[in-house]
């Protein structure tokens, strides 16, 4: 018997021991407004406060990916303040979220989520930061039967081979990424090398990006994975130049990025154009040397425009001193409205099956536009954006300037579940 199950027959056993003591005259109860006689509880009837409702966030709040999980946990705190006005309660239930740190480390996340689902007792998980993390739990989510949200983490795999029915993801998957980055640069005889971590992030992400550019006719000359906590890819960069693609096309994650090293190696100085989805703000300031490089981003603060986004973007600037919400402050936003109008949808009911039903195919308005969960593989569909680095006035950064946006039926990637 799963664990909501049991809860469900305490719960049961509960309300039947209170009948009994209320029966016998006893004073066990859970009322608001005990003996007050108030209005709206005339007739003895006691107000039962209704159960809170929990989730897990799992972020890596230290290591690699540090600020790619607090961006995620802003995110999220932003949401459900949006999507509850400021109340942090829907249909009169509290909603409660506990910030789990898995140290970017797969053996962690693991502990962390086991302690959130049986010492916490969430209703929901969300996470992870790193797909290795996020890998290593969904097997739990399915063991527990509780619903987890997947943010940011986009390999292939977590919506593809290692997917199960409790798995929704609001962020984009690397096929999304490669369909993006690929018809930014792809064309028939195009030549192509890649470099990306060795990681599942990594291989997925190239794995992905290779299919659609082949697709486009371009041909993949050579594929480079670096340790993902490397510090030094001279190594690496040198492999791709004696490849001699016409582009270089990178997938990277985290502080410790190739980009200067790809500058000071003067790759573009050598014929090879280099093509990458546009980072955060902090891998940004790092690319000064790329400007002009057409890519594709997840987001950058003006690139959506709807209200939701302008209410992000005001809203983190009056809560972080001024600092406009990064690539993957949306993504947490995102998440934390997925699972309120999922609750919505069930009148709170938190029994899984109820919020699979009611989240297939369920669409919802987020910073970045509708989101729509597809039924089969659970995976968001979403806007991304093919853009341009360009310098700005005011910006010590190359800034992602609109080409056009990407729709979700454009990006829409493949089924890979089956």
């Amino acid at each position: 018997m799963g664990k909501k199950k049991l809860h469900g027959l305490f719960a049961l056993m509960l309300a039947f021991l209170l009948v009994l003591s209320a029966c016998s005259g006893g004073s066990t109860g859970t009322s608001s407004n005990e003996g007050s006689g108030s209005e709206g509880n005339s007739g003895g009837e006691e107000t039962v406060e209704k159960e809170t409702i929990k989730i897990g966030v799992l972020a890596s709040m230290t290591g690699a990916l540090e600020a790619y999980g607090k961006q995620t946990v802003n995110g999220f705190e932003l949401g459900l303040d949006y999507a509850t006005d400021g109340t942090g309660e829907i249909n009169g239930q509290k909603i409660e979220f506990i910030v789990e740190d898995t140290e970017t480390k797969p053996e962690v996340a693991i502990q962390k989520a086991t302690k959130l689902l049986e010492e916490d007792e969430v209703d929901f998980l969300v996470g992870s930061s790193s797909s290795g993390d996020t890998l290593a739990v969904l097997p739990l989510a399915e063991e527990y039967e509780t619903v987890m949200v997947v943010e940011p983490a986009v390999a292939d795999s977590i919506t593809g081979s290692e997917w199960n029915k409790y798995v929704f993801r609001t962020a984009r998957n690397s096929s999304q990424d490669a369909v993006a980055g690929a018809a930014a640069i792809a064309d028939k005889g195009v030549k192509i090398a890649t470099l990306a971590p060795d990681s599942s992030f990594g291989q997925d992400g190239i794995a992905a990006f290779t299919e659609a550019a082949k697709e486009l006719g371009a041909e993949i000359v050579h594929e480079e994975f670096a340790d993902p906590a490397a510090t030094d890819f001279t190594s690496n960069i040198q492999k791709i130049i004696e490849a001699k693609p016409d582009y270089l096309f990178v997938v990277w994650a985290g502080a410790n990025s190739p980009w200067n090293q790809i500058s000071d190696m003067k790759v573009q100085e050598k014929g090879i154009k280099i093509s990458t989805g546009a980072p955060d703000i902090a891998a940004l300031s790092t690319m000064n040397a790329l400007v002009g490089m057409e890519g594709f981003t997840v987001y950058y603060h003006t690139l959506p425009q709807n209200d939701i986004n302008n209410w992000l973007v005001e809203e983190h600037k009056k809560r972080f001193n001024g600092a406009v919400p990064d690539l993957f402050t949306p993504g947490g936003m995102s998440a934390a409205l997925a699972i309120v109008e999922a609750i919505k949808q069930t009148d709170g009911n938190t029994e899984a099956d109820a919020l699979i039903s009611a989240m297939e195919g369920m669409s919802f308005e987020t910073p970045k536009g509708k989101m729509t969960f597809r039924a089969e593989d659970h995976q968001a569909l979403q806007t991304l954006y093919a853009v341009k680095l360009q310098k700005v006035d005011g910006v010590d950064y190359p800034v992602p300037v609109l080409i056009r946006e990407l729709s979700p039926e454009e990006t829409a990637p493949p089924v890979r579940n089956k």
